[in-house]
């Protein structure tokens, strides 16, 4: 994510760059030294980051948990502006060698978008569903991948999306003053300048019950679920928790968190993570990270 006007401190954490991402299978950390740790599964060599450097943000490629679903990718931006990806590349999701001048990154199931500094996008991958159709995008600010679909925020808090729409997804162009967007599976949450939340899309789960909250600082959107922070420093989960990955309550120093498919990440302000939910290619093995920091 990347920001070009000026905000209230309140919503700085979600409009800043992520130092957190979370996958299907897999979980990202951006270090202090710009270095990168992963862990999870690697069968697509999504987690083979360990020669990364000078890297500013990260990305995770998401998808909901299904017997047809799992390999996955990283993404990296670097100071420079080029961009670094590692994983499946099925789709041509990890063709991003030529890019530069991004400030940005986001990263969906079998695609990657890319911010440029005059606020157009760039996006690489799979668009059968119109995910990638983001070339006519202009003034952006923030960028968000779903599963299916693909989100943004314009310098005026407007926000654009594309893709899949049949839960409803898609709705957010009411939407005004947004400071940051996510997107998982079939919804998509936002948080104004103010600190309230926004959501739309498929209720059944539970995800979209962020939205009645008035005191967000971060938010994160997982398959089915919602994870945030509150100003007063509560961690907040909404959606399904199967898997335990709504059980963030006992977390505490909270200053970003990033949901996947079944897991939940937070960092600690010490540069510590804490993690929650499905353990089963072992995303959440973090205790050994130190030093992940936001910017």
């Amino acid at each position: 994510m990347s920001r070009t006007r000026a905000e209230p401190k309140e919503a700085q954490l979600l409009a800043n760059p992520s130092a957190l991402a979370a996958g299907r299978r897999h979980s990202v950390g951006r270090r202090w030294d710009g270095t990168v740790l992963a862990v999870g599964d690697t069968a697509a060599a999504e987690c083979r980051v360990e020669h990364w450097e000078d890297v500013v943000v990260v990305a995770a490629g998401n998808v909901h948990t299904a017997t047809n679903t799992g390999r996955s990718h990283t993404v990296g931006l670097r100071s420079d502006g080029t961009v670094l990806a590692a994983g499946w590349n099925g789709d041509g999701q990890c063709d991003v060698v030529g890019w530069r001048g991004v400030t940005a990154v986001a990263a969906g199931w079998r695609r990657t978008l890319g911010l440029l500094a005059n606020g157009r996008v760039l996006a690489v991958g799979r668009s059968a569903e119109g995910q990638c159709d983001v070339q006519s995008w202009r003034e952006m600010v923030v960028l968000a991948c779903g599963d299916w679909h693909s989100v943004g925020v314009r310098s005026d808090g407007s926000a654009l999306a594309a893709g899949n729409n049949r839960r409803g997804q898609c709705a957010v162009e009411e939407w005004r003053d947004l400071a940051a967007i996510s997107a998982g599976y079939l919804h998509t949450i936002g948080l104004r300048a103010d600190g309230r939340a926004v959501a739309t899309g498929d209720r059944a789960a539970g995800a979209c019950e962020v939205d009645e909250r008035e005191d967000v600082l971060a938010l994160d959107a997982g398959s089915y679920h919602s994870v945030g922070v509150t100003m007063s420093g509560r961690v907040l989960a909404a959606g399904d928790n199967s898997y335990g990955q709504c059980e963030v309550g006992g977390w505490s120093d909270i200053v970003a968190v990033a949901a996947g498919s079944t897991h939940a990440l937070g960092l600690r302000a010490n540069g510590t993570v804490v993690t929650a939910g499905n353990n089963a290619d072992r995303q959440c093995e973090v205790d050994a990270w130190s030093g992940v920091h936001l910017s």
